[in-house]
């Protein structure tokens, strides 16, 4: 419920566009669109229409238009994974990657990976950047000083800036951003051969006996350097649903992926006024054997994809840059809250991408020079997020589909044929209608994690919480 003292806080042009949106003739249906996005903050508006109908006798089913809608114009979630753009859909994304994690550590059917799958040898495995200078931090969790000689607080901004920056590396922290998917390709290259060669086998025979698969998700350092986090699992021949050889053990995983990830290096040639680089991880490589979820373990696969999860949403804004392209480099002087470290890591973009133009540095500059995808897996790790999105889409179908009383398209006896007409019409809310989503998605949100609670205290209690959904 909304106050008065709320609503007298917000500025005149949002109040006036609220109390226009909510006395217009289509409050009621806009306000079931948004609840069907989850409360999206940037919706995409369609325009178009659809006919259901008999294709034995011509007789119209079911028909819709956009028309009837209020502005003529249906709204779908926009499906922004980063959580700066739209909370909402980010929280899909998410929930959509930790289903994907998880499915290839506990195994599930209905997503085409076996149970049998949390028996197979697998690391969780963190890969970093190396060093590019001496930075704030807070050595022993703060019981040390950091080199400036000051205990910081774990909130403090200055964590993870250069103690100099006029000494420290801008220029191999961004190629190196820039290059990080490729070391983590030669990572994927290297490692096969190195568990060839620990086994005394060829890399054919290794083939025929076994196979890695991986997800993995990028996140950000405080110092602006891209880093891995990574579960990476043996599998049989023919993936998770056969078992890998009994020689293949967590300690041969993880020693061969040390050393793969030392081979991996990309070498850049001197250019302009830089020098010839050899990119590298950095020598803190963090590899934990998953255990199973409630053996007493420091690390459960409930963990593990709930720690991937959060970082599937998340972006480079987390050291305090922009979520969005930066145009010219006289937009920087229009940012005046970003930090000093993150100018000059954005700087650096401007000033090398006239050196590497096939790396567009300028044009990922928001990025801190990253240009790979933010979570990806091998192809036989677990289910896919098409796949994912199409089960809540072919669910959602059903119930329409239910309440309208239309035919299941998979009945060969009750066909139906579906004409569709759509066009983009534009997108996102007016101020107004951005305040009232927000409320909308908090609700939503509110309501979760009720049932959550609710679910966690009966099970807790030992009694049946299944009827919750």
């Amino acid at each position: 419920m909304t106050d008065a003292a709320t609503l007298a806080g917000l500025d005149p042009t949002t109040l006036g566009d609220l109390l226009r949106v909510a006395g217009s003739t289509g409050f009621d249906r806009w306000q079931d669109q948004i609840r069907r996005t989850g409360g999206c903050s940037d919706p995409i508006h369609l325009t178009g229409s659809t006919k259901t109908l008999d294709p034995a006798t011509g007789t119209v089913l079911h028909s819709y238009s956009t028309d009837a809608e209020p502005g003529g114009r249906l709204r779908v979630a926009c499906g922004n994974r980063r959580a700066s753009r739209c909370p909402s859909c980010a929280w899909t994304y998410a929930g959509d990657t930790y289903h994907l994690i998880r499915a290839g550590l506990t195994g599930d059917e209905a997503k085409g990976t076996p149970e049998t799958v949390r028996d197979h040898p697998r690391v969780f495995a963190t890969l970093t950047a190396p060093s590019f200078g001496p930075v704030h931090n807070r050595p022993d969790n703060g019981h040390r000083p950091c080199r400036c000689g000051v205990h910081h607080q774990a909130d403090a901004p200055e964590l993870g800036t250069a103690l100099d920056p006029e000494s420290y590396d801008y220029a191999g922290a961004v190629l190196w951003n820039n290059h990080a998917g490729h070391l983590w390709r030669y990572v994927t290259i290297y490692l096969p051969r190195e568990l060839a060669k620990r086994a005394g086998i060829t890399q054919r025979a290794l083939r025929q006996q076994l196979r890695v698969s991986y997800g993995k998700v990028a996140e950000y350092q405080k110092r602006g350097a891209i880093h891995f986090h990574s579960v990476i699992r043996f599998d049989g021949p023919d993936g998770p649903d056969t078992e890998p050889p009994a020689w293949a053990t967590l300690d041969l995983l993880t020693d061969a992926l040390r050393a793969a990830t030392a081979r991996a290096e990309v070498a850049l040639p001197a250019v302009g006024d830089q020098p010839a680089r050899t990119l590298r991880w950095g020598t803190q490589l963090d590899a934990q054997p998953i255990g199973a979820f409630g053996g007493g373990e420091d690390l459960t696969e409930q963990a593990v994809a709930s720690y991937v999860a959060k970082y599937a949403t998340k972006a480079a804004e987390t050291t305090g840059t922009v979520d969005r392209r930066i145009g010219e480099l006289a937009e920087l002087d229009k940012l005046p809250d970003l930090p000093d470290h993150t100018r000059r890591l954005i700087r650096a973009c401007w000033d090398l991408d006239a050196f590497y133009p096939d790396r567009r540095l300028w044009q990922w500059a928001h990025m801190l020079g990253f240009r790979g995808h933010f979570s990806t897996k091998s192809r036989r790790y677990s289910t896919t997020l098409g796949a994912l999105r199409r089960v809540r889409a072919d669910f959602r179908a059903a119930q329409q589909r239910e309440a309208l009383g239309l035919p299941d398209p998979d009945d060969e006896e009750a066909t139906t044929l579906t004409l569709a007409h759509w066009a983009y019409a534009g997108h996102g809310h007016t101020p107004g209608e951005s305040w009232l989503a927000a409320n909308i998605r908090r609700d939503i949100q509110l309501n979760r994690d009720t049932a959550r609670e609710a679910l966690q205290d009966l099970d807790a209690q030992g009694e049946d919480s299944s009827w919750i959904d």
